[in-house]
Parts: C-alpha cells; structure tokens; sequence
C-alpha cells in the first residue's frame, strides 16, 4: 500500500495531476494499492496556514493514523505547505512507514517555488535559510503571508529533508538548481523521476493541424507573448489554453494577430484542440522543473518548439530549442518544424521513450523497492 499526501493548492494545476497519475500508476502498473490523503489550501484560512507554517505542520497525527489503517509501508509526500509539512513525514515515520519527499518545485528555499521574482524576472536571491530577499521583495504578494514563508521556510527546509527517506525531483535541472539556491544536501542528491503521461497517441495528426498551441497559466515567466510574437511573423494561427493575472495584457497585445484565448479547459477539450494542432510553443523563461505542457503535447503526437531553460533544454533534439525570449528565433523554428511532416511522428516516440505508464513505473518501483 502506497499512501500519497498533498496539500492542493489555491489554484489546482499540473502538481494535483501528477499525483493523481502517480497513484492511478502504482494501481495499475504496480498492482498495489494508493490511496491519496490531501488537504485544501483554498479551504484553509491564512491564520491557520501561516500557524502550519510555523509549527512545521498541523494535525499530524491524522497522517500517523492513515498510515496504521491502510498498512501502509511508504507514503509518498508532494506538496506539504502550509498544512502538513515536516511534522506529516515524522508521523507517517514513526507508525512504520518509509517516506518520499516529492519535490516539484523550489519551495524548500523559494516562497512562491518558481525562482520568479514578482518582476517576472529569473531569481536565485533567496539562498540556504536566508529567506529574506523573498520577503523584502514581498513575493507572496502580502507581506503577512511573506514573512509567514520566509519564516517557515528558514525554521524547517532542513527538519523536513531529514524527515524523507527519498528525496525525489522532476528533472536533473530541478536538482542543479535546488543545489545553486543552497538547499539542504539531501536535496542537491536528490533521485530524477519524471512524470507519466497516462496515454500516448497511437498516430501523430499534427501534419494536418491548422495552428500553433499555447497550454499556460498566463503570467509574467510564461512568455506568452514571445509565443504570439512568433506566430505573427510566421504567419501561423495561434491558440492559447489557460488563464492567469496577465490574460486582460495578453489579449491587448495579440491585437491585430490571429489568436484564439480559450481561458481554462477540461482535459476533454483540451485533448480535441491539441488534436487540430500543428505544433506546440512553450516560450517559458523561468527555470522549469519539468515542462509538463511540453510533454504531453509531445504523448498527444504535436511536435514541439521550447525556450532552452531549465528543464525544458533537457528534451535536446526531441524538441526544437530557442534562445528565451527570442520571438525571431521561435517565429524561425515554428515555421522550420510546421513544415515537417515527420515532426509529430518523432515526438510521439519521443514521448513514449521518456513517459509512457511502462516506462514511469519501471523507476517508481525500483526507487520503492530500494527503500
């Protein structure tokens, strides 16, 4: 029995589908059971976050409990602020369990996770316990809640990584960057396992596709811009999925450009758009952690044209790799991998080299077996 914990966020997005499709996978592929513990940030009042934060985590012994009824023998934690942290691995520890601490993101040393100052800007300036720039720069957007993270980060990023029998991350770039923000050394070793695409296409549509596609929340380290920029000049139809605090600048700036803003969509919408696309743009600047957009447009058989960062570069010449921020250079590739009709073929294989269910749950099973 495989016991998940999260903590979903505010605003639900790919770390609650990576969840759902690592334990749909130990069901599955693994043929044991999961069984998912998960609070709800948006239901939790900012007292009571900003009291799990300092404490370490609140209510733990509700963990300790699950772990007892369901037998469980690892139980496999994503995100842990504010409601769980450390104290939901020491709980889990102590009634039997082997922990494995997920890491999708920089939160043990960045508030907000994303290494993205409120500028939009690539940040590295908060390093180790030294949360301050984080909050002299009010990156939660309020200063309460800012000195609440500082402060929580700073007291326990190094108790919760001795909490973890595993530390897991998405991608080698997510390890090189949690050592460049001096998290603690459990960490900077962290074990890569990238995430799973439940369903790979059969056969890649993209020849006959009529567009390019943006899947994103809209905001500042997205680059959404650079993505309408790039079509403008190639001349190619855009199409942008998602929402976020720069959607109203987004749609000023394509004025005048053929481009569609569909606002968040189910999985089944989504999955016809893609299905009509040519090629995919992820024109990020912020240093990913993965770059799930990228990935399962490459499953659903759409080729790819990326900014090389983070782990974004790491797809090499599965995808095409720009410069960010470099509107000419996407324009030049996006026109360069439309008119490749082999192009969504070799992504499709691509995608099932690094994320089909087989592939995923060979190395979640050797990293549970090794401990």
């Amino acid at each position: 029995m495989i016991l998940f914990l999260h903590n979903r966020y505010r605003t639900t997005g790919g770390e609650e589908r990576v969840v759902e499709d690592l334990a749909w996978l130990v069901r599955e592929h693994l043929a044991e059971d999961a069984e998912v513990l998960a609070r709800d940030s948006g239901a939790t009042g900012r007292l009571t976050a900003a009291a799990g934060l300092l404490r370490g985590g609140l209510d733990a012994a509700e963990v300790g409990e699950a772990v007892r009824r369901t037998g469980a023998r690892i139980v496999h934690a994503h995100n842990l602020l504010p409601g769980l942290g450390w104290r939901a691995l020491a709980a889990a520890r102590a009634a039997g369990a082997r922990t494995v601490l997920h890491l999708h993101n920089y939160r043990l040393v960045c508030a907000v996770g994303t290494c993205v100052d409120p500028s939009g800007a690539d940040c590295t300036r908060c390093h180790g316990r030294d949360t301050v720039p984080g909050v002299r720069l009010n990156c939660r957007g309020s200063r309460a809640e800012a000195l609440a993270y500082g402060a929580g980060l700073a007291l326990w990023q190094r108790r919760l990584v001795r909490e973890a029998d595993a530390v897991v991350v998405p991608s080698a770039a997510a390890r090189d960057r949690l050592a460049a923000l001096g998290a603690p050394t459990a960490a900077q070793a962290a074990t890569v396992l990238g995430h799973v695409v439940r369903d790979v296409a059969a056969t890649s549509t993209a020849a006959a596709g009529a567009y390019a596609l943006v899947v994103s929340r809209l905001a500042p380290e997205k680059r959404i811009e650079v993505a309408i920029d790039a079509c403008r000049a190639a001349g190619l139809p855009l199409v942008v999925c998602g929402d976020g605090p720069r959607a109203a600048a987004l749609r000023a700036h394509a004025v005048g450009a053929d481009v569609t803003f569909t606002g968040r969509v189910e999985a089944g919408e989504l999955a016809r758009i893609r299905a009509g696309a040519r090629v995919a743009l992820v024109p990020s600047v912020a240093a990913e952690t993965f770059g799930l957009a990228a990935l399962e447009a490459m499953a659903a058989g759409v080729p790819v044209v990326a900014a090389r960062v983070g782990a974004l570069a790491e797809l090499g010449d599965d995808a095409a790799l720009v410069p960010p921020g470099d509107a000419a250079a996407m324009a030049a590739a996006t026109r360069r991998v439309a008119a490749d009709p082999q192009a969504g073929a070799r992504a499709l294989a691509a995608a099932a080299r690094r994320a089909s269910p087989e592939v995923v749950a060979g190395r979640l099973g050797a990293l549970y077996a090794a401990l």
